[in-house]
C-alpha cells in the first residue's frame, strides 16, 4: 500500500487547506486512514482517523469543529478539509493507513499504523 499526500501550503490565519491522502496499491480489504502531524521540535501528534468501511471519523480535541475528514470511494482518497487554521496548526501532516481488522489499543497512538506517507507542509501564518 503507498501513500500519496498532498495539498499543504502557506495561509494566513483563519484560512483553509484541504488535504488529500491517495491510496494505491493493494488496497483490497479496508482501512482505518488517519492524520498525523508534527511540528518542529514537538512530537508527532494524532489530528483524526476515519473508518473506511463506516464512514465514521474522529477528532483530536484542538482540531474538533475546525477540521473534517472524508473518503472518496471511487478516488481511494482521504481528504483533511482545515478551516479557521491557527498558527499553532504548523507542521507536517503525514497520513497512516492499517487494516481495520486488525484489533488495537487505540487509533490515535501512531503507533498502530502500519503504512504511513511523506509529509505535507502546512504553514498557518499570524
Amino acid at each position: 500500500v503507498q501513500l500519496q499526500a498532498s495539498g499543504g501550503g502557506l495561509v494566513q490565519a483563519g484560512g483553509s487547506l484541504r488535504l488529500s491522502c491517495a491510496v494505491s496499491g493493494r488496497t483490497f480489504g479496508t482501512y482505518t486512514m488517519a492524520w498525523f502531524r508534527q511540528a518542529p521540535g514537538k512530537e508527532r501528534e494524532f489530528v483524526a482517523f476515519i473508518r473506511w468501511s463506516a464512514g465514521t471519523t474522529y477528532y483530536a480535541e484542538s482540531v474538533k469543529g475546525r477540521f473534517t475528514m472524508s473518503r472518496d470511494n471511487a478516488k481511494n482518497t482521504v481528504y483533511l478539509q482545515m478551516d479557521s487554521l491557527k498558527p499553532e496548526d504548523t507542521a507536517v501532516y503525514y497520513c497512516a493507513a492499517d487494516p481495520e481488522r486488525r484489533t488495537v489499543v487505540s487509533r490515535t497512538s501512531s503507533r498502530n499504523y502500519y503504512y504511513w506517507g511523506q509529509g505535507t507542509l502546512v504553514t498557518v501564518s499570524s
